[in-house]
């Protein structure tokens, strides 16, 4: 089944109930994050050791230490259909999927949508309503108390880039103060309306 991903960055815990998570998008930094967050909800709950491999057809069934479960990151799409994943059920494991979207996987999506024993998370860059979201979000969770000014401003300045848009967030909250002020947020806050930023981080990417 599909959920999104704003969902589980606002909802946390929401992530605990699936045995298959297929994270897809074009924001490679969101899709990260998201991967981040699922193993971290399993870690507060259980004993997981983490695993990597390619594709499915590498997994092999085994315990872990203490009999600890396992939680897999396969960074392929070959082999995946209904039959794969019929087989990988009765494991007491867990698998996250990572893949950019393309129309190779098309299918393959579709396939984890309607498998209720999945999630099917797509990432893409934050649009306006999914700012002003997270932002309340924050500024619940950390009793913040901030002016309308300030807070469109954030809306409107902060980057649509998962990785810069937290970033910053957390700036914000180093401030170490609950009132927070235009004259504080401009101090603190990388605010790179010239794209530099993003293209720096694209370089960063494609050196990998």
């Amino acid at each position: 089944m599909k959920i999104s991903s704003l969902n589980i960055l606002i909802n946390q815990a929401s992530v605990l109930n699936k045995k298959f998570y297929f994270i897809s998008g074009n924001e490679k930094t969101l899709m990260e994050k998201i991967k981040t967050i699922i193993v971290k909800s399993f870690q507060d709950k259980e004993n997981v050791q983490i695993k990597n491999i390619e594709t499915i057809s590498d997994f092999v069934d085994e315990v872990g230490l203490f009999e600890d479960k396992n939680i897999y990151i396969v960074n392929g799409n070959k082999g995946i259909n209904i039959e794969a994943l019929d087989n990988l059920r009765s494991s007491e494991s867990y698998f996250i999927f990572l893949q950019e979207n393309s129309q190779k996987i098309k299918k393959i999506k579709n396939l984890f949508s309607l498998d209720e024993d999945s999630y099917l998370i797509d990432c893409y860059e934050l649009d306006r309503e999914s700012k002003i979201k997270i932002l309340n979000e924050f500024i619940k969770v950390n009793k913040l108390k901030i002016s309308q000014d300030v807070y469109w401003y954030l809306v409107d300045k902060l980057d649509s880039k998962y990785i810069f848009f937290e970033k910053n967030l957390i700036k914000v909250l180093e401030l170490g103060e609950k009132n927070i002020t235009m004259d504080k947020i401009k101090k603190v806050l990388t605010i790179d309306e010239s794209g530099k930023e993003r293209i720096f981080f694209s370089l960063l990417q494609r050196n990998k």
